[in-house]
């Protein structure tokens, strides 16, 4: 009875506290706000004293204005552990919050008010939860209820919570401590730290706290300055900016979001922004497909106007005409007309390119025979020859000629047979002093000679042809050296490149070089001196010496090189030179003569063909 008549006397007294907050003032409208309660249902809170907290939240909530896009409400308990009642996505009518806090059932332990707040900082106020997004800038509000002492720490851990924006309550009945409630609240302190003698009077704070909820509208009685929207959120207010902006950096002012500059528009070419959309655009030569996002090309051929003899190929800046294989686009950007292989490619012939159709071939001089290859003409092979290269290294080449006279170098070994029994190559680089890069009997093929030569390297001081001669004459052609012994009459020649007057005498050692039976050849680019040339070289010096105004010219002088150091094409040592009056001279001459001018004719008729073709085209076209 006595139990009865005390429940009697708590609804008696919680009737004017639910009626007085209901009849406070009209429901307060506080703009977007997130809002959760922690509820402390401890073993310490006696039950009559948690119906008083229920009814308490009853009533605050009925002084809300609720809704998705209003105040969003969610409530938790603790105890020794924390049990969500009903998270802020969970209801939007105040009908179905007031039943589920009617329906509350205390857990009844300890007090692990760290506990919760972890929850409400890593759950309760999360977007899975309810929470509106961070970038919307909804309050996060906390209201902690409690009536003792913290079971575990709570300063830290409610530092962090702020630390993400969430405002804290902190509510403290009775028993509570009030250095735990001051730790756990928001600054500044003296107006989110509540302390109340008993349940009864909790009702103080829910009328502090409304009144704090429904303060003044301060968008429409303060100048706030926003670009699009200002939104009241207790006793403050913010700027908010309408879709496709984002707000600037002074919280005020609107910018147009660039959806193209996120990266997802998904457009093949271009993407166009506009405030609060994109669109998409294609690159020129090509149009949008239906999918509004991928382009396709253009197939300017299909308009039939293009006037192309072979093909039409379309490209992003409209029709090109293509011809067939083995012939030429002609200027007028249309016609075609069959190719001149000899003239328009690199045909690699040695000796002579003929032209037939679309295709050609390699002729080689008379008595030589065309290599496996199809361009390339047989190498000296009847005559065994030790040939030492002289290369001027000084200062006056210059590192970029330098290299040319090696690729000069390596064109001579092409038509050499280069081997340990047919043809020997050696190697001396001379500027002040001389330098022997490979002797004769180092290597063993043309490659291997080849990749020696590359591998050289400039030496760019004077200019001493004197001092290279004696070494040639003294060591090059050695049997140390690799040179073969004179009993087996193996030829011997030296050949002499340089680019200007030697520093030192010459005379000497050109004339031993030549007693030695060295056949000598003098090869002299630019300021090359022609006295000097003819000294070094054997007789007759129109044989033996060679000049070309430049290096980037001296290629040409190659056919007159293999026709002098091959025994079979040209002289050499041992061998004499035969009268161009002699019979067999006359014969060979009319040979190559009647050669030159089968060439030329049929060049003439392919010539006259290629005009004749060019009248047509013009006769057409009339």
């Amino acid at each position: 009875m006595r139990g009865l008549l005390c429940w009697l006397v708590l609804l008696f007294l919680l009737q004017p506290w639910e009626s007085q907050l209901q009849l406070a003032g009209p429901r307060c409208h506080t703009g977007p706000l997130d809002l959760v309660f922690v509820i402390d249902s401890s073993r310490s809170v006696r039950p009559f004293e948690f119906e008083t907290m229920r009814q308490f939240l009853v009533g605050l909530v009925r002084g809300l204005n609720v809704g998705p896009n209003a105040t969003r409400v969610g409530v938790i308990q603790y105890s020794s552990q924390v049990q969500s009642v009903f998270p802020l996505r969970a209801f939007s009518r105040r009908e179905d919050m007031e039943r589920a806090i009617r329906d509350l059932v205390p857990l009844a332990q300890g007090t692990m008010t760290g506990l919760a707040i972890q929850y409400a900082m890593n759950v309760a106020f999360s977007v899975a939860e309810g929470a509106r997004p961070p970038e919307e800038r909804v309050p996060r509000v906390a209201v902690i209820v409690t009536d003792g002492r913290p079971q575990d720490r709570v300063a830290e851990v409610a530092a962090q919570a702020r630390a993400r924006g969430i405002e804290i309550y902190a509510v403290g009945v009775q028993r509570a401590d009030v250095g735990s409630l001051r730790a756990m609240a928001s600054p500044p302190l003296d107006e989110h730290v509540f302390l109340v003698e008993s349940f009864d009077v909790i009702q103080e704070f829910g009328l502090q706290f409304q009144s704090r909820l429904c303060g003044k509208d301060q968008c429409a009685e303060r100048g706030h300055g926003c670009q699009h929207q200002c939104v009241n959120a207790l006793g403050m207010f913010h700027c908010t900016c309408n879709p496709g902006y984002k707000l600037a950096a002074d919280n005020k002012s609107c910018l147009a979001i660039d959806l193209c500059a996120e990266g997802t528009h998904g457009c093949e070419h271009h993407c166009v922004n506009s405030p609060g959309s994109y669109f998409c655009r294609c690159q020129v030569g090509f149009v949008l497909q239906q999918d509004q996002r991928s382009c396709r090309a253009i197939d300017y051929c299909s308009f039939s106007n293009h006037s192309c003899q072979h093909e039409c190929v379309s490209t992003p800046g409209g029709p090109r005409c293509h011809c067939r294989e083995g012939h030429d686009l002609q200027p007028d950007g249309r016609s075609c007309q069959v190719r001149d292989l000899c003239n328009g490619v690199d045909h690699g012939c040695e000796f002579q390119c003929v032209s037939e159709g679309l295709s050609y071939r390699c002729l080689c001089p008379e008595g030589r025979q065309l290599q496996a290859d199809g361009k390339s003409c047989d190498r000296c092979r009847e005559g065994h020859v030790d040939l030492v290269l002289l290369v001027d290294g000084s200062k006056s080449v210059r590192p970029q000629n330098f290299e040319l006279v090696k690729r000069f170098v390596n064109q001579i070994v092409d038509f050499l047979d280069v081997s340990p029994e047919g043809t020997r190559v050696g190697l001396v680089q001379f500027s002040s002093r001389v330098r022997t890069e490979f002797p004769l009997g180092r290597y063993g093929t043309a490659a291997e000679v080849k990749q020696a030569v590359l591998a050289v390297e400039y030496m760019e001081r004077g200019t001493m042809t004197g001092l290279a001669l004696r070494h040639m004459v003294e060591h090059s052609f050695s049997e140390a050296q690799g040179a073969r012994p004179r009993a087996l009459n193996v030829p011997r020649v030296g050949l002499v490149f340089t680019d200007g007057r030697s520093q030192d005498d010459i005379s000497v050692w050109a004339a031993r070089a030549k007693e030695e039976g060295i056949v000598m050849y003098a090869v002299g680019v630019g300021k090359a001196v022609e006295a000097e040339l003819r000294e070094i070289a054997s007789e007759p010096a129109e044989l033996h010496v060679s000049y070309a105004p430049d290096f980037g010219t001296m290629t040409h002088l190659l056919q007159n090189l293999r026709g002098s150091i091959c025994p079979e094409e040209g002289i050499s040592a041992g061998t004499e030179l035969r009268s161009p009056c002699e019979c067999e001279s006359l014969v060979e001459f009319q040979g190559r003569t009647l050669g030159a001018l089968e060439s030329l004719t049929l060049n003439l008729a392919q010539l006259t063909a290629r005009l004749e073709d060019l009248e047509n085209q013009l006769a057409n076209q009339k």
